[in-house]
């Protein structure tokens, strides 16, 4: 349990880090279909924490919301790369509407706000069109699509399933403040990838 909590107190640092190091959306060049999709939600932080973040807050909410909401979020994710490819529709604002995403996430958790299944469900699909769509600019430059596309939703299944897991277990100590907390440093994150976006 110390160590837990030890590295939940060093979670800002860790985060400043990977804030000044990370590049949200770049794919390393010796790395192409299924590695580059595994590693594309892994490598970009904003990705990662709102991942993250929805298992957290499934994990909070409890009952059927613990899994509905990470089995939609990468379904969903799939519309909205298949909308980038083959250019139905033009998205304006990505980045910065993925990093709302991470605030807002962030202040979900931090406030245990508990919505209706449906319109928990309607908010997560719409961040997940926008990360889809972010994750379907960079498929044509994976040499096997396919397997991009495999990669990343596997990558996200994993990550929603650390984040109910570590969800599910803070709740359980000093009235899920621990979890809370958590939902501050996401927020932090969230705005420090808003001002990254702006300056």
């Amino acid at each position: 349990m110390r160590y837990l909590i030890n590295f939940i107190l060093n979670i800002p640092l860790i985060t400043l880090i990977l804030l000044n190091e990370a590049n949200a959306h770049s794919i390393t060049s010796n790395s192409s279909g299924f590695g580059s999709g595994f590693s594309h939600p892994i490598l970009g932080l904003d990705h990662f924490l709102v991942m993250l973040g929805i298992g957290i807050w499934g994990a909070q909410m409890g009952g059927r919301r613990m899994w509905s909401l990470p089995v939609s979020f990468p379904l969903v994710m799939c519309i909205g790369a298949i909308i980038s490819i083959s250019n139905i529709l033009i998205f304006i604002y990505v980045e910065h509407i993925i990093a709302l995403s991470v605030i807002i996430l962030g202040l979900f958790i931090f406030l245990k706000w508990f919505p209706n299944e449906i319109i928990a469900l309607l908010i997560i699909s719409f961040f997940a069109i926008f990360h889809g769509y972010a994750h379907g600019n960079e498929i044509p430059k994976a040499i096997d699509p396919l397997s991009f596309i495999v990669g990343f939703v596997i990558s996200t299944g994993l990550i929603h399933l650390v984040g109910i897991l570590l969800g599910y277990i803070l709740n359980n100590f000093y009235d899920g403040k621990i979890s809370r907390l958590l939902g501050i440093f996401i927020f932090i994150s969230g705005v420090f990838l808003i001002l990254r976006n702006y300056f």
